[in-house]
């Protein structure tokens, strides 16, 4: 009868294949922590862009409004002034 013989693994290439395993794990949990920080980062500034976007959408509004009302401010204005031009037009005659 064969006996198997039970020897003890080669521990000196296990031991490489589990550093170098244990390596490329550190390194994809250090990747995976700096993607998420990155993430974070990058909805943050996504965030305070969309707040900022939303400030000048709003001072836009408020802008346009001025433009307006000045605008018929002026049409005002320029119709009295005619008004007035008419007046001394009609003076002068």
């Amino acid at each position: 009868m064969a006996t198997l013989e039970v020897g003890e693994p080669e521990l000196p290439m296990a031991m490489d294949d589990f550093q170098a395993l244990e390596q490329r794990v550190l390194r994809t949990v250090q990747l995976l922590k700096s993607e998420r920080e990155q993430r974070a980062a990058a909805e943050e500034r996504a965030l305070a862009a969309e707040q900022r976007a939303e400030e000048r959408t709003a001072g836009l509004a408020s802008l346009e409004a001025e433009l307006t009302n000045l605008r018929r401010e002026r049409d005002g204005v320029r119709t009295r002034v005619e008004r007035l031009l008419t007046q001394l037009d009609d003076l002068a005659v």
